[in-house]
């Protein structure tokens, strides 16, 4: 009888471990990918934490992986706290169901993103870092931020800014949430990957630097 009891006791106490762990927040000691000392340990944790960004597997981060367009949209839907749109989306190739449908219907609502000259979003099309600073910028307006404004001029690669990105790039230098590389450059058409998305927005939610 004792180690019927005993047993019931043990097997009670082995479901509330198990619930109290599925319950902890998610953070970048949760992840295998993402060391302790990396560059983006901190923003991760804290972008996981606050629900903006999940990991790829219940184990993994991939803070390699290209970000595509569906990704940034849901970032920053999440972060405007997932709100319901107000319809469909326009776009032709955004199937309802898919993991960013809601996202991209409020953020094209929102003019925060815009399709292709088909119409299309091409939700898988990987985003470049003035794409991810439009985005930024165009958010931060719709919540009525101050917006900063950076020297592009400080930078050698300058001039490789597109010009309708001019003004989301300066506001995401001034706000700090995008900086050069070691050799000066800002490298605006290059592609952005998960562990630079996580520090950006990482930094987009601390108040902005100047």
């Amino acid at each position: 009888m004792k180690y019927h009891n005993k047993h019931k006791y043990c097997a009670a106490l082995l479901v509330i471990c198990m619930v109290l762990t599925m319950a902890l927040p998610v953070s970048a000691a949760s992840f295998t990918d993402v060391t302790a000392d990396c560059w983006y340990a901190d923003a991760v944790s804290q972008v996981a934490d606050g629900g903006v960004m999940a990991g790829t597997s219940n184990a993994t981060f991939s803070p390699l992986q290209l970000v595509t367009r569906g990704m940034a949209a849901v970032v920053l839907w999440r972060l405007a706290g997932s709100p319901a749109s107000s319809g469909k989306t326009s776009f032709p190739d955004v199937p309802d169901g898919s993991y960013y449908a809601d996202a991209a219907a409020w953020a094209a609502q929102q003019s925060i993103v815009t399709g292709y000259s088909s119409g299309k979003f091409c939700g898988g099309d990987t985003v470049t870092r003035e794409q991810l600073a439009v985005m930024f910028y165009r958010y931060c307006m719709l919540n009525g931020a101050e917006l900063a404004q950076g020297m592009l001029s400080n930078y050698v690669d300058d001039n490789s800014i597109s010009i309708w990105a001019r003004a989301g790039m300066s506001y995401a230098v001034g706000a700090g949430i995008i900086s050069g590389n070691g050799a000066n450059q800002l490298n605006p058409g290059g592609s952005a990957d998960r562990a630079q998305l996580a520090v950006m927005v990482d930094r987009l939610m601390t108040p902005a630097m100047g």
